[in-house]
C-alpha cells in the first residue's frame, strides 16, 4: 500500500502567467486539481512544505489527501514542472479520484539482490531497461513499488514485466494489451569493449595504404619518365 501524504493548500481567484508569477514569488505554488466529475479548481501550495513531500520517491506513487479549509479530497500527482536550473517547483497538476474507479499510475521498480547474482559474481553488469511501470487498480491498491528479485540471474539472463509480481487487484498496463506487449526490464551481460591498441593500430594501417597528396605527384612524375 502506498504511503499518506497530507498536503495543506488554498483556493486562488486570479490565474494567468502573471497570477502565476506572482505566486512563485510568494514562495508559492500554482497548482490545478481536476477530474472526479467535478470542475477544475485552481489550488496553491506554500513551496517549501510541498518541496519537502515532493523528496519522497513515493510521492509520486501515492494517494494524496488535499485539505483546503475544512475539506479535503484525494488526488494523484499527474503532471510536475521544475524549474530547469533551480531547486524551484514551477506548478503542478493533480487528479482527483473516486475510491471504486481504477486509475493508472506510473510506479517505480526496486530492484533487489544484485549482489548475490552469479551473473553479477560472473563479472557481469546490470542493464535497467525500465525503471518504472505503469499499473491501473483501485485507489486503495495501489502499490508503493514493485519489486524486482534479480538474485538468481545469471550471465545473459533478461527479466520481463511477465515477470514481476504484482499485489493482488494490480494490474501491468502494457501486459493488458497482449503478450507482444511484455517487454523487458533487467538484463545481466558482460559490456566488451575492443582493446584501444588494437583500434590504433587498425587506424595505422588502414592510414599507411590511402597515398598522400606527395605521394601521388611522386608516382606520376615517375609514370611520365617510363612513357619518355
Amino acid at each position: 500500500m502506498s504511503q499518506d501524504f497530507d498536503l495543506i493548500a488554498e483556493f486562488r481567484q486570479d490565474q494567468g502567467k502573471g497570477a502565476s508569477r506572482r505566486l512563485r514569488l510568494q514562495s508559492k505554488v500554482p497548482a490545478i486539481i481536476y477530474g472526479g466529475g467535478r470542475e477544475p479548481r485552481a489550488l496553491a501550495f506554500d513551496h517549501n512544505k510541498l518541496l519537502r513531500q515532493m523528496d519522497s520517491e513515493s510521492f509520486y506513487s501515492s494517494v494524496l489527501n488535499i485539505k483546503v479549509g475544512d475539506t479535503s479530497q484525494a488526488a494523484i500527482v499527474k503532471d510536475v514542472q521544475r524549474h530547469p536550473a533551480k531547486r524551484q517547483v514551477l506548478h503542478i497538476d493533480l487528479q482527483r479520484i473516486v475510491e471504486d474507479q481504477e486509475i493508472r499510475m506510473n510506479v517505480p521498480l526496486h530492484f533487489m539482490g544484485e549482489e548475490q547474482a552469479p551473473g553479477i559474481k560472473a563479472g557481469g553488469s546490470v542493464s535497467r531497461l525500465m525503471t518504472e511501470v505503469e499499473v491501473t487498480c483501485l485507489p486503495r491498491f495501489l502499490p508503493e513499488y514493485l519489486e524486482v528479485d534479480i538474485s538468481a540471474m545469471e550471465l545473459d539472463d533478461m527479466k520481463h514485466l511477465s515477470d514481476l509480481t504484482v499485489p493482488e487487484g494490480v494490474e501491468i498496463a502494457e501486459l493488458a494489451q497482449g503478450e507482444g506487449h511484455d517487454q523487458p526490464i533487467v538484463a545481466i551481460h558482460v559490456i566488451k569493449v575492443a582493446p584501444i591498441e588494437e583500434e590504433v593500430e587498425a587506424e595505422e594501417e588502414a592510414s599507411a595504404e590511402v597515398p598522400t597528396v606527395g605521394d601521388e605527384k611522386e608516382a606520376d612524375k615517375e609514370e611520365g619518365e617510363k612513357d619518355d
